[in-house]
């Protein structure tokens, strides 16, 4: 399902960028930087070991990526971003523990305007994009001793981030930004609400785990 998803994005980026002319440029990117990782709430538990846990979080953490862009005219620029963050999954409550080894890895197609001239040595930009966050398989060992797996679970996401490319030189820049990553979990029940037309029905409170992150690269523009 995921391998799908990655290429159906690429496709997509493909599928837009073909009808640009030949003023059509390029770039490649490598970027890393430190992201701020917020989980979900759930039921309240008693664990074991005395402390009650409601939440699971991934752990902040040390984040890498690459990305490819398509430039047209003045500003405008599609692409595909892939990043990736070695993190570790916590619970938290009345104290926070963590749980084990655990990868989060996002695949997003995205659309930016790069504002200033197309020569210009400074470039803020900014971007938002569609795609997928995935979020790896954990094993651990419960209090009890025994031995555990979470499956890995792909949900839904978007991205969104701002920045400033700064070219030393036509063809290598140096890029710092940050992006807001939030990706869809699931929705508990808030109540209900009715309407005299169209009845009555369960309302959803959504719940969105999300990465903040600041990063910093270096940009090859062809």
């Amino acid at each position: 399902m995921l391998k799908r998803l990655v290429l159906c994005l690429i496709l997509l980026v493909i599928a837009a960028t073909a009808p640009i002319s030949a003023q059509t440029r390029g770039e490649v990117g490598v970027f890393a930087g430190w992201s701020f990782n917020d989980g979900i709430e759930g039921d309240a538990f008693l664990a074991p070991d005395g402390n009650i846990y409601d939440r699971v979080d991934p752990k902040d953490a040390f984040g890498w990526g690459v990305d490819l862009g398509v430039l047209f005219g003045e500003g405008g620029e599609v692409g595909f971003i892939y990043g990736m963050q070695p993190s570790k999954l916590e619970v938290g409550g009345t104290d926070t523990r963590e749980i084990g080894d655990m990868s989060v890895t996002t695949y997003h197609g995205y659309f930016a305007y790069n504002f200033g001239p197309s020569d210009s040595p400074v470039r803020p930009y900014l971007l938002g994009g569609f795609g997928a966050t995935n979020y790896g398989e954990v094993e651990f060992t419960t209090l009890a001793g025994v031995n555990r797996t979470i499956d890995s679970v792909t949900k839904f996401s978007s991205t969104w981030g701002a920045g400033v490319k700064f070219y030393p030189s036509p063809n290598v820049g140096i890029r710092f930004g940050a992006r807001w990553t939030p990706a869809y979990i699931k929705s508990d029940a808030e109540g209900w609400w009715c309407d005299p037309y169209w009845g009555c029905y369960l309302v959803g409170d959504p719940q969105y785990a999300t990465l903040f992150d600041f990063n910093g690269g270096v940009t090859f523009r062809f």
